[in-house]
């Protein structure tokens, strides 16, 4: 895929070479992994496979099952998904961004209960849920974001400064977004302008550009542990950290293909691997 960045923007991003965060395990054998989301409730970590085209309805996707520290505990876990990408928990249920739909799993059984389709989607892709249980999933192709409420979906937001949003996370008030860049092209999702942070409010659903992060990369996952903000760039495998007044700093660097990253909310990250079918444990103490 063709990468394009603006000058500018790469002279303002820091770059550390050797200070890179410490890898604590590799787990390998999953099939084009895109997200990675921890089930804090049952100590484990959630996998979304697409197997095959990511925009094609083809039965081939699945969920599998790790540890925290690494271990496979089911490789097949939920089956007969399309291709499935970001992920968000809410009341006991797990929701996976599907296409043009949501799956809807229950995490005790593992068991697929319902199937929620978003009118007017195009390519969801990654999830999170807010403090009231209500959870939001991006469509990268249409500059929108939709928030579902138990199994209602509804347009949350649609503005073109998302800017193909790929990463969302919520993060108090609001819902920190990774967006992928402008003038994006469906073939190999190029872009002519590379993307940025922003920020949704929450009770106004204004779209605010995150100082001095804008421009720099085409974005994918995004968490935020305090007041720092990582997120992933798929197209360089590079894995950055934002903080408010900084700049965009390289924290780690992988092969193409970081996608949408996970957290236990204290000091690790999890970074699937989508080119190599493996998902990495980062430890940032």
């Amino acid at each position: 895929m063709k990468y394009l960045i603006a000058s500018a923007a790469f002279a303002a991003i820091s770059v550390i070479s050797a200070a890179q965060a410490g890898e604590l395990w590799r787990a390998a054998g999953f099939e084009q992994p895109e997200s990675a989301l921890v089930d804090a409730a049952h100590n484990r970590i959630v996998v979304s496979n697409i197997v095959g085209n990511p925009g094609a309805a083809d039965g081939n996707g699945y969920l599998s099952l790790l540890s925290i520290d690494g271990k496979v505990l089911a490789r097949h876990w939920v089956e007969g998904l399309d291709a499935p990408k970001g992920m968000a928990i809410a009341g006991g249920r797990l929701y996976a961004a599907d296409i043009t739909k949501v799956r809807v799993v229950d995490l005790a059984s593992g068991r697929l209960v319902e199937t929620i389709d978003v009118p007017g989607a195009v390519f969801l892709n990654d999830m999170t849920q807010d403090r009231a249980g209500k959870v939001y999933v991006t469509d990268m192709l249409a500059d929108t974001i939709y928030r579902i409420d138990g199994d209602r979906p509804e347009l949350f937001v649609k503005d073109a400064l998302l800017a193909s949003p790929n990463g969302v996370f919520a993060n108090g008030g609001r819902l920190i977004v990774a967006s992928w860049g402008k003038g994006i092209n469906t073939t190999d999702f190029s872009t002519s302008e590379p993307g940025g942070l922003l920020s949704v409010d929450l009770a106004t659903k204004k779209v605010t550009p995150l100082p001095s992060a804008q421009k720099f990369a085409d974005l994918d996952g995004v968490i935020a542990i305090g007041d720092t903000i990582y997120a992933t760039a798929y197209m360089t495998g590079t894995l950055y950290s934002y903080k408010p007044g900084g700049v965009p700093t390289v924290v780690a660097t992988f092969k193409p293909g970081s996608a949408d990253i996970g957290t236990d909310g204290k000091a690790t990250i999890y970074v699937p691997l989508m080119g190599e079918g493996e998902v990495a444990a980062l430890s940032l103490d």
